[in-house]
């Protein structure tokens, strides 16, 4: 089955700066997630589990790996009309520019879309963690007569600073906006929420940057090429001349921008009871099928941690971590609260033993190292002895091997960190 009335057009986001170096060499939505995902895989899933398979997913900073990706892995009937397509930014003669924000990345790529028959354009961001059924928000905006329906998240007064903050009336129409506002200025922009919300002192509505645009009212606004960005700019504009509708939505999601805000959600996964299903039948994360081995693990005490396919393990403990595909961990190993995203592949003997005769580390941990507090990026390559403790008693720094930002050790993906190096 597919929704034949909704189009989604999925934003890549800009550089990724603050992500970096995760996005030196690729683009946001390609970041790996728990060990063995692509975050564009969130929105893509949500998406298919919600029948719409008519997928653009925009971007312009280093989408080669996405590409390959997406290319590998939406892999859809020849008789479907399903589709998961990559829009880079591109010139012609009409803009010589790059996307300059969200709306200008759409209405740059509009002629592409007004290709297809649709009557809503659903609006997402390819960097959020999330399990939706976006018919819900669909079918809301349709029987409220909205022109421009938002997904809010309820929050509570403190996080509330950290958001653009929605104000609705008793028909959850939005009346007013305000952008990331302080403390003291928050009594008054309280909306009504459930009882639950309540229990949780979340009275605020959140703007999760997930939009519901009728077709002909998206071509309008965007015909303003002074309106380059959703949040600052559409939205605020919109709710005086427009039916603005907020849907709330109080389930798990949150926002993966920084190197910190990553971090933590993927370590989250490995909790017992983790805010994030990966585990539920209905919901189910989908990602590139890969034809790997089951992991081989020796002598390693496991606690609160996921191990994704075709690892080789022989360390002492791995605690509270995440390990990624392909992963390999030396003997008398301790890993502790850290992300090891894996390898790309596995290294032959040939390899080993070239490796091993220019005393280079394989690709992995080695033996006899301790890490904590750390994000280990693809095909990098730790030696033997070598201590990261990461936390907030380092200092921001960033060299050629590994940045430290928010006391996370991040080892940049393909770097070589040699024997009895500490951090």
């Amino acid at each position: 089955m597919i929704n034949k009335k909704v189009l989604a057009i999925i934003l890549g986001g800009g550089q990724g700066s603050r992500l970096e170096p995760l996005t030196e060499s690729r683009s946001k939505p390609a970041v790996s997630i728990a060990g063995k995902y692509r975050l564009v895989d969130i929105p893509i899933t949500n998406c298919i589990h919600s029948d719409i398979k008519r997928m653009f997913v925009l971007t312009q900073f280093n989408s080669a790996s996405l590409n390959s990706h997406l290319k590998n892995t939406y892999i859809f009937s020849s008789f479907s009309q399903a589709f998961v397509d990559v829009l880079a930014a591109e010139q012609t003669p009409h803009n010589k520019t790059w996307f300059q924000g969200t709306a200008d990345a759409v209405r740059q790529s509009m002629h592409h879309f007004l290709n297809h028959d649709f009557e809503y354009a659903l609006i997402l961001s390819g960097d959020q963690l999330y399990q939706m059924d976006f018919n819900d928000m669909i079918e809301a905006h349709i029987e409220k007569g909205a022109d421009i329906s938002i997904a809010t998240l309820p929050v509570n007064p403190k996080d509330a600073t950290d958001f653009g903050i929605l104000k609705t009336d008793e028909d959850s129409f939005i009346s007013s906006f305000t952008e990331k506002p302080s403390t003291d200025k928050l009594p008054g922009w309280e909306s009504e929420v459930s009882d639950e919300m309540k229990s949780q002192n979340r009275h605020y509505l959140a703007s999760m940057g997930i939009y519901i645009f009728n077709r002909q009212l998206l071509v309008d606004l965007l015909s303003d090429p002074s309106r380059i960005d959703f949040g600052k700019e559409i939205i605020p504009q919109s709710i005086d001349t427009h039916k603005v509708l907020a849907y709330q939505y109080e389930g798990y999601w949150t926002d993966i921008g920084t190197i910190s805000s990553f971090f933590e959600a993927n370590i989250e996964l490995a909790n017992d009871i983790p805010k994030f299903d990966l585990f539920d039948n209905d919901r189910n994360i989908l990602t590139r099928p890969r034809i790997l081995p089951p992991s081989k693990i020796s002598g390693t005490c496991l606690d609160k941690s996921m191990i994704a396919e075709g690892c080789l393990i022989q360390a002492k403990q791995i605690e509270q971590s995440v390990i990624g595909i392909r992963s390999r961990i030396g003997k008398d190993t301790v890993i502790k609260n850290t992300y090891m995203i894996g390898s790309d592949k596995y290294q032959d003997l040939e390899e080993l033993q070239t490796d091993a005769k220019e005393n280079r580390p394989y690709i992995g941990v080695g033996e006899r190292c301790v890490i904590n507090n750390a994000i280990i990026d693809k095909d990098s390559r730790i030696g033997n002895n070598v201590i990261i403790d990461g936390g907030p008693h380092l200092k921001d720094t960033k060299n050629d091997r590994y940045v430290i930002k928010d006391g996370i050790v991040v080892v940049k993906k393909g770097a070589v960190i040699p024997d009895d190096f500490k951090i």
